[in-house]
Order: C-alpha cells, then sequence, then structure tokens
C-alpha cells in the first residue's frame, strides 16, 4: 500500500515518536499518546476557530427558532391552526437548521483523529495487541481509542488547554473581523 503524500510528508516526523525507547510496546504506547494529544490539540483548536466564525450566525438561527416557536404557541393559544402550521414549520426549519450547524461543528473537532487513523493504517495494520488475561486482541484504532481518552482526560485538565482555547476563539473573531469589514 502507497503511502498518500501528505502521510509520507509527516511520517518521518511521527514515526519519531515511535522509536524513542528501544521497547516496541511501550514505544507504541508513548508514540500514540504523543499522535493522540496532536490529535486533540488540533481538534480543540480547529473546533474553537470554527465555534468563534460560525457563533453570530448561530445565535441569529438559535433566535430565530425561538422566536418562531412562541409565534406558534401564541397561534396555538388563540386557535389559529394555520398560523400555528405555518409557524410551527417555520421553527421546526430553523431548529433542524441549528441542529445540523452544531453537527457540522463537532466534526471539527473529531477530523484530526480520522486524520492519525490514516496515517497509522499505514504504519500499524497488520498490528493485533492482545489484551492481557483473554483471547481477545485490539487493533491499531482500539488501542489508539483508549489512548486518546487517556490524552483527552489528561489533557482536558492541563491549565495551558484554556489558553490555547482562548487563542484560537480570538484567531477566530479576528478573523471574523475581517470578513465582515
Amino acid at each position: 500500500m502507497e503511502m498518500h503524500p501528505v502521510y509520507l510528508f509527516l511520517d518521518p516526523y511521527l514515526i519519531w515518536f515511535y522509536r524513542l525507547t528501544g521497547h516496541a510496546a511501550l514505544n507504541f504506547l508513548l508514540g500514540t499518546f504523543v499522535l493522540a494529544s496532536l490529535a486533540f490539540l488540533v481538534g480543540e483548536c480547529t473546533s474553537n476557530l470554527a465555534m468563534s466564525l460560525v457563533r453570530r450566525h448561530l445565535g441569529r438561527t438559535a433566535d430565530e427558532a425561538k422566536k418562531y416557536q412562541d409565534l406558534s404557541m401564541e397561534a396555538l393559544k388563540t386557535g389559529d391552526r394555520p398560523a400555528y402550521e405555518a409557524t410551527n414549520k417555520l421553527a421546526n426549519d430553523a431548529f433542524g437548521q441549528s441542529f445540523f450547524m452544531q453537527l457540522t461543528l463537532s466534526a471539527t473537532f473529531f477530523w484530526p483523529i480520522f486524520f492519525a487513523l490514516g496515517w497509522m493504517q499505514y504504519r500499524f495494520l497488520e498490528m493485533e495487541f492482545p489484551i492481557p488475561g483473554t483471547n481477545w486482541s485490539l487493533g491499531y484504532i482500539g488501542g489508539f481509542i483508549l489512548i486518546y481518552i487517556a490524552a483527552y482526560l489528561i489533557l482536558k485538565r492541563l491549565p495551558w488547554i484554556r489558553r490555547i482555547k482562548a487563542w484560537c476563539g480570538a484567531v477566530g473573531h479576528q478573523a471574523q473581523g475581517q470578513e465582515s469589514t
């Protein structure tokens, strides 16, 4: 399997973390922890950047949904069925738009995970990691997910993560300000 040019460029830097010690299992844990940490940081940054770029539009959509919901409830109280149905449809459309915008924002957090797994596929596709005490084993995806969860729980507690998130949000606000002028 031939490696994608982007992965080929990043490969010497990423694989370096998998060669730090002389022990293969420790190297895999350490390298995957670094890779998971990088995926988490890039995901946090792109998520905050995207949120700061669309926050105003998302707020307008939520306000619009609330406005139509209130209007539909007033129409229902007065017994105006056609007005209720029309405003309720507008409220549902606005809620749907808001929901899918938020769903799309969640993708900005998760894309680095799939990117990292794509690179790992080239390097660790054939590897199996036995689970101690069982006859089962994990592939590289299961190992990455477990280590990613550990990295997420550890990194979320670090105070400098909030500074990075704030910086990414500030960059997004600045970009949005330049876009609106």
